[in-house]
């Protein structure tokens, strides 16, 4: 079958790893499984992947150039959290949606309260050891994405190298410090905003490093924390500035680029589903690259360059550990050995989940 030319056989066949797979009514508001009172009913490989694919998001948003999207990419949950996405911002509380989004953000929550400091902490002494980590558990979900797109055709393989390209261009300029100094003003922290919920569901994309690229992270921060300020001292003149000129327009642009991306890429997938699947293996292969795990944190000198600011005598002592810049190193051949059989846990780990979750989940 061509799936490329016509979209809505494309949609016909392959929908059913993003679409919904129970009747719904004409308002799409329920989306109950065909049981006895009509209670909604979901596939446990569902819930355990979307637990799992969640738990490492919240632990993948703790540790630098490392994407959410990509761990529920590897999750194998990704084209059910986007259709949820969706969803939800058209107002369409289905069943599923709610289910996937619920398991998403509470497994998220999760584990950011349960390890985020145990996970700071081993990144910053075990670098190479936890990098070599998330590098298994991202290429674990390579067979999972390839089983959504095969049969390979051009479109994919295309799609695939050019987003795989942008990935390593973006590793390429974040290892070199690279900063835009864009002014800060309502539309560039809308910008911000929207840049920053594009990272949030894109695989593969930090949305640190893209509020670097637009000049906007240190005005951003610098904005949260004058409002945080307001908030302990309880003082709503405090408030109403960064209220106004940062939280508003950044607010915006979140919500208004999650709605925005999550449609899109539902619309993608459901009509270009072969360049899309592509273009996400390429995302998945491109975000190891940043993940070299050779590498240690040197102490940083005056001068430097952190998140878009030149360090001086003054500030040099407020720079965080997990801030710290990035030498490569030489590992000898223990190193390397014990960071190939890390590799190879993390992938085992994706994979199992993966084949748990596997077989209910296709049926349902």
């Amino acid at each position: 079958m061509n799936n490329e030319t016509n979209s809505h056989s494309d949609d016909a066949d392959h929908s059913q790893p993003y679409a919904a797979a129970k009747p719904v009514d004409e308002s799409g508001a329920v989306d109950a499984a065909s049981e006895p009172g009509g209670i909604p009913v979901a596939p446990s490989g569902l819930v355990t992947r979307s637990l799992f694919g969640g738990f490492l998001m919240g632990l993948a948003n703790l540790v630098p150039g490392i994407s959410g999207g990509t761990m529920l990419l590897a999750a194998g949950v990704y084209p059910r959290f986007i259709e949820a996405v969706a969803d939800v911002t058209r107002f369409r509380f289905r069943f599923r949606s709610l289910l996937v989004l619920g398991c998403v953000v509470g497994a998220a929550g999760i584990g950011i309260l349960l390890l985020a400091g145990t996970l700071k902490d081993l990144v910053v002494d075990h670098r190479w050891i936890m990098y070599s980590l998330f590098i298994g558990l991202t290429l674990g979900g390579l067979p999972v994405v390839w089983k959504l797109a095969r049969p390979m055709s051009k479109r994919l393989v295309i799609a695939a190298v050019v987003s795989f390209a942008v990935m390593v261009a973006l590793a390429v300029l974040q290892a070199k410090g690279y900063t835009g100094s864009g002014g800060s003003n309502f539309v560039m922290l809308f910008v911000g905003g929207l840049a920053g919920a594009s990272a949030m569901i894109l695989p593969g994309i930090s949305g640190g490093y893209l509020l670097l690229l637009l000049g906007q992270y240190v005005p951003i921060l610098r904005g949260v924390d004058e409002f945080k300020a307001g908030l302990k001292a309880r003082d709503f003149e405090m408030l109403i500035e960064p209220a106004l000129t940062v939280v508003l327009p950044v607010g915006l642009g979140v919500v208004i680029g999650v709605a925005l991306v999550g449609n899109l890429l539902q619309w993608l997938l459901r009509h270009h589903r072969k360049a899309t699947l592509g273009a996400l293996i390429g995302l998945l292969l491109g975000s190891t690259v940043g993940l070299w795990p050779f590498q240690q944190a040197i102490a940083p000198k005056v001068g430097d360059v952190i998140k878009g600011s030149e360090l001086t005598e003054k500030t040099i002592g407020n720079v965080e550990t997990d801030d710290w810049p990035t030498v490569y190193f030489r590992p000898d051949l223990l190193t390397v050995a014990s960071s190939i059989a890390l590799i190879g846990l993390g992938f085992g780990i994706t994979m199992g989940i993966a084949r748990i979750g596997g077989q209910d989940d296709d049926a349902a």
